[in-house]
């Protein structure tokens, strides 16, 4: 339990520190509302898009492919983004808050995190290739759609629905996240060699994408704002720690999924929200308070919860 404790506090509490340090330099004035700004542009247009290139493009996805797991992170995804969008329409009073909250529920770290934490476990990561291959495409897809419908614009909530869904398309074939995983997709299909020197500046460039995202989250956290929507952050949260995994870990279990395969899906389900996911809603037009909020408890919190999903399948025998 204990060794099990320490793996995920040394997977998570790193990012939420740089965090800190973030909100810590704003307050001094060693980073500015200019930094957050140009910091999230840079993020968004270039080194996200680099990290998920370069993670899909070393997949060999010809060799490792799986239909039937890759469908099912599929199945997951698209299931638990739909019922969560749909509740929130119904039940959320504060509707200009629907599109950041059903991202922050759903939006997993797993290209950031996900590759780290399985190889840190197996000493390899072969299976974080195929669950990005099935969730990162749709996380992305659905991020686009749900943030441009739901967005808190003046006038975006009488705008006609055919307007924002071809708005929407128009964005998704503009979004340099999917033009990156399409890129790599591609390349690993074709199975193109990346000259040494090119993918060392592909790393460098990937590399950077979790630190600036956390420095950016932290620099614009707003404690008073966040405090307002503590509810939302709460029950965010709680649906991203808890009750996905809860929903469809042990669903996989009953098909057959077992050691990398669940522990990678427990990376897609049970994470922290992705710092992208702050990224994209200030992107789009979104305030983001929610979604750093959010992303700031489930980092804070997904140390126990991973350990708590991580004692219950080894208990199970589902993992080795």
């Amino acid at each position: 339990m204990l060794e099990n404790l320490m793996f995920s506090l040394n997977s998570t509490m790193p990012l939420f520190f740089i965090m800190v340090l973030g909100y810590l330099l704003f307050q001094k004035k060693f980073l500015t509302p200019e930094f957050v700004s140009v910091a999230n542009k840079f993020v968004y247009n270039v080194t996200l898009p680099v990290m998920l290139f370069k993670d899909l493009a070393a997949t060999d996805i010809r060799a490792s492919f799986d239909g039937r797991f890759v469908g099912f992170c599929a199945f997951a995804t698209a299931a638990s983004i739909l019922v969560i969008w749909g509740l929130c329409r119904l039940f959320l009073k504060d509707k200009s808050i629907v599109g950041e909250f059903v991202q922050a529920c759903y939006r997993s770290s797993a290209a950031i995190l996900g590759t780290a934490f399985i190889q840190n476990i197996y000493g390899t990561s072969g299976m974080s290739g195929l669950m990005i291959l099935g969730s990162v495409p749709l996380y992305n897809i659905f991020a686009v759609l749900i943030l441009v419908v739901e967005s808190p614009a003046d006038g975006a909530h009488t705008e006609p629905l055919g307007k924002k869904l071809r708005r929407s398309v128009g964005k998704i074939f503009t979004n340099p996240t999917l033009i990156g995983i399409a890129a790599g997709f591609a390349a690993s299909l074709l199975q193109l060699p990346i000259p040494t020197m090119v993918g060392k500046a592909l790393n460098s460039l990937g590399g950077m994408t979790s630190p600036l995202a956390l420095l950016a989250i932290g620099a614009g956290f707003q404690g008073a704002a966040a405090l307002a929507k503590i509810k939302p952050t709460v029950a965010a949260t709680l649906i991203k720690l808890v009750v996905l995994p809860a929903v469809f870990l042990p669903i996989a279990v009953r098909l057959g999924f077992a050691d990398q395969k669940l522990v990678a899906l427990l990376v897609m389900l049970g994470t922290i929200t992705t710092p992208s996911a702050y990224v994209m809603a200030k992107q789009l037009g979104h305030d983001g308070t929610l979604t750093g909020s959010v992303c700031a408890a489930t980092t804070l919190f997904s140390a126990v919860t991973l350990t708590f999903w991580l004692f219950w399948a080894r208990s199970g025998g589902y993992i080795v």
